[in-house]
């Protein structure tokens, strides 16, 4: 499958992060959006709140003139932390009050996390979840629809 640029770096910045213990929800230089814009904390300024879907004066500007952070508009990023946020179990906006989880940086809440984040990712590339695996398991006639080389 033929991804852009924008999403295999996404990608491979999120898996990196992912497997390195580098991803944590809560820190704007670690969390996904923090981890695709190369461990920056200038995102944060898109927004007056962590994990709104608001721009600010200053988002609202940049959204404006077009510009794109390693590919993603300033209202994309917002997206994709909203997201990322949500599915690892957070009430937003990110607020001390708010619910959250237990252990943030748990693999199995973090792994949440990046699978809404993926499915997000690509579907503003307009392709196919790359982490979707039903295909593997669809059959006919009592054998596999699809070879495991069509995955590759």
């Amino acid at each position: 499958m033929k991804t852009s640029e924008r999403l295999e770096q996404a990608l491979k910045k999120l898996y990196t992060a992912f497997h390195n213990n580098e991803l944590n929800p809560e820190c704007c230089k670690q969390c996904a959006v923090g981890n695709i814009l190369d461990n920056t904390d200038s995102w944060k300024y898109l927004s007056d709140v962590h994990g709104s879907l608001k721009l600010n004066y200053i988002g609202k500007v940049h959204e404006t003139l077009g510009r794109r952070f390693n590919g993603y508009t300033p209202l994309e990023l917002l997206k994709i932390e909203n997201i990322f946020l949500k599915a690892c179990g957070y009430i937003l906006p990110l607020h001390y009050k708010n619910e959250k989880p237990k252990n943030p940086t748990d693999k199995d809440i973090l792994f949440n996390g990046l699978s809404e984040v993926v499915r997000y990712l690509c579907y503003l590339d307009g392709i196919s979840n790359v982490m979707d695996y039903t295909k593997l398991f669809e059959f006919e006639n009592e054998k596999p629809k699809y070879d495991l080389d069509v995955f590759n």
